[in-house]
């Protein structure tokens, strides 16, 4: 009798910690959820701002570009639906090839110059060992001058006479000067050599900072092996950076592809140098031919993709090897 009792008592004390433990933990429970869907609350109320902004500025615009490639519109009179005819106009129209070709002509001169000056630049600046904060600070200097500003300066400089500052030069040197942006020979040349200057700080800086995440055992082991300082940077310093050199490779040749501010300002797309961007605009401000200018900008979208998609695929093949 008192075995029973003891089990009746011990059974009937499981009940009551059965019954009363989830009520007793019912309301902490309750406040984790209620925390849980206020934090993910205010997460989904920035996305939505976020995904709101990003939509708005960059994918409307992009969609309405694409539309608008297919319309006649100066967007004061009636807008109407011509089709592809804005692609025929401007494939049809002598400057569209011309367009095309100072743009490949200048993204290839960039390449050369921009892309191989600021990685020479960045190689040199890693080996110095004083002074190197100070060389950082004057290499990255044009960049935080206003581009418009750096523009109007080099104007100066390539001022036809004696005036500008290039042409001074060699007239005191007793050198031959030159027309520079007059010049149909070379004023392709000077744009490239205005935006490598104004632009080849912020790749320093990248390069810099990947130079620096290179083990330093590996150029010791070049050192030992007697190795040089081309071939120390060629063996060591290129293999070690190919991931950044690839990308910057893209990047440059996105940014150069859509090369507007140099001809605009320097020579007004005179002497050869109107490129795609700058014919785009215009078609759209000088023409009022807002169709004609989306289906020239879609064109240029196309080839900007066929280029990253090349990249992104040459990039996996690469891993994958």
């Amino acid at each position: 009798m008192a075995a029973t009792r003891v089990t009746d008592v011990a059974g009937a004390g499981a009940r009551r910690r059965r019954v009363a433990g989830p009520e007793a933990s019912r309301p902490g429970g309750r406040r984790r959820s209620t925390r849980k869907v206020r934090d993910n609350t205010s997460a989904y109320v920035f996305l939505i701002g976020g995904i709101f902004c990003f939509a708005l500025f960059s994918w409307y615009p992009m969609i309405r570009e694409v539309v608008m490639s297919f319309q006649k519109t100066n967007f004061a009179g009636e807008t109407t639906w011509v089709g592809w005819q804005n692609y025929r106009h401007i494939i049809a129209d002598p400057s569209f090839w011309g367009a095309w070709r100072a743009t490949a002509l200048f993204a290839g001169l960039a390449l050369v110059f921009g892309y191989a000056i600021p990685f020479v630049t960045a190689v040199v600046l890693n080996e110095l060992r004083h002074w190197r904060g100070y060389f950082r600070l004057l290499v990255y200097l044009p960049v935080m001058i206003p581009p418009a500003a750096a523009a109007f300066l080099w104007k100066w400089f390539y001022t036809p006479d004696n005036s500008g500052l290039f042409n001074a030069v060699l007239h005191a040197l007793h050198l031959p000067t030159s027309q520079w942006l007059q010049s149909p020979h070379i004023a392709l040349l000077c744009l490239v050599l205005f935006s490598t200057w104004s632009n080849m700080g912020a790749a320093v800086l990248v390069y810099l900072a990947s130079l620096q995440g290179i083990p330093g055992e590996l150029y010791d082991a070049a050192e030992i092996d007697g190795a040089g300082l081309l071939r120390r940077v060629w063996h060591v310093t290129v293999p070690q950076t190919r991931l950044i050199l690839s990308l910057m490779l893209m990047l440059q040749i996105v940014a150069t592809m859509q090369v507007f501010l140099e001809p605009l300002i320097l020579t007004g797309g005179q002497s050869g140098t109107t490129t795609v961007v700058y014919l785009i605009y215009n078609y759209a401000f000088a023409f009022n031919n807002y169709g004609s200018a989306a289906a020239l900008g879609i064109m240029l979208l196309v080839v900007l993709m066929g280029f990253a998609g090349a990249y992104l695929w040459l990039s996996r093949r690469g891993e994958e090897g």
